[in-house]
């Protein structure tokens, strides 16, 4: 594993991290860990979306079947 140092973090910023720690409960460390492998997660998110196939289906299409199936429970 390696050890990640991260520089000139504002205040508000670093104040803000270790309030949302404190009410998670976690150290300030394991608690920027668990963001920052959440943020790391996410990252191919716009490339898998790009590979998906566009369709041409218009809005309000989409709408009225939403609508029909709620209408059915």
């Amino acid at each position: 594993m390696r050890t990640l140092y991260i520089r000139h973090v504002p205040d508000e910023v670093a104040a803000r991290l270790e309030k949302l720690a404190a009410q998670a409960g976690l150290p300030l460390s394991t608690f920027a860990l668990r963001e920052l492998t959440e943020t790391a997660r996410r990252a191919d998110n716009a490339e898998l979306l790009n590979a998906l196939p566009s369709l041409s289906i218009d809005h309000k299409t989409i709408l009225e079947a939403l609508r029909d199936s709620r209408a059915e429970r």
